[in-house]
């Protein structure tokens, strides 16, 4: 990534499709995408904005625990502590939260990991229609570093998402593209298991 500017267009991009698609409603979800790897930076979406009106300019540099980089900038999401430490375990280059229904749906009926299989749309996870996924799930904490140690403790290289109970869901991927990707195809998968 070139800028920060740059990474903040791409991401209110981003919101603005999130939020079209009912995902980002009110002030929910935010986002993020590596800006450099040592140290480890990100672009993260500002915290208490209506993600369909971002603008380029509502993005924060932080660190790897969340932590603005320079003190002049916007607050970031109370998650960006969150975001920081997917992108460091997992090397992913983008980081998704939305607020989706279908995900928080089906951690209510499969409230430790919600698994997947015989699926076309496993393709969109990088492997293969008749894989086995398991998706793990979390309780709700507002303290990142809680979150945080539970994602860790389930962290699978193979499966880019975890399902926050009562929440919503993190997908990530190599870029925003791919995590976008991952993310809508999950969306698809978990409405088809709960609707049948």
């Amino acid at each position: 990534m070139s800028s920060l500017y740059e990474a903040g267009a791409m991401l209110a991009a981003e919101c603005a499709r999130y939020t079209a698609l009912g995902w980002m409603r009110g002030t929910s979800g935010n986002l993020s995408v590596v800006l450099g790897r040592d140290p480890l930076r990100l672009a993260v979406t500002a915290s208490g904005l209506d993600k369909g009106e971002m603008t380029a300019s509502d993005v924060v540099e932080i660190d790897a625990t969340g932590a603005p980089v320079r003190p002049d900038q916007p607050i970031p999401s109370a998650e960006a502590g969150l975001h920081g430490r997917i992108a460091a375990v997992s090397g992913a280059g983008a980081v998704v939260h939305v607020h989706a229904l279908a995900p928080v749906l089906a951690a209510e009926r499969w409230p430790n990991a919600v698994h997947l299989r015989n699926l076309e749309m496993l393709k969109g996870f990088g492997g293969k229609a008749d894989d086995w996924v398991s998706i793990p799930v979390v309780p709700n904490s507002q303290d990142m570093t809680v979150l945080g140690d539970a994602f860790e403790a389930g962290y699978r290289p193979d499966t880019p998402a975890l399902i926050v109970a009562r929440h919503g869901v993190y997908v990530w991927g190599s870029d925003l593209y791919q995590a976008r990707h991952r993310t809508e195809c999950l969306e698809w998968m978990l409405r088809f298991i709960l609707e049948t």
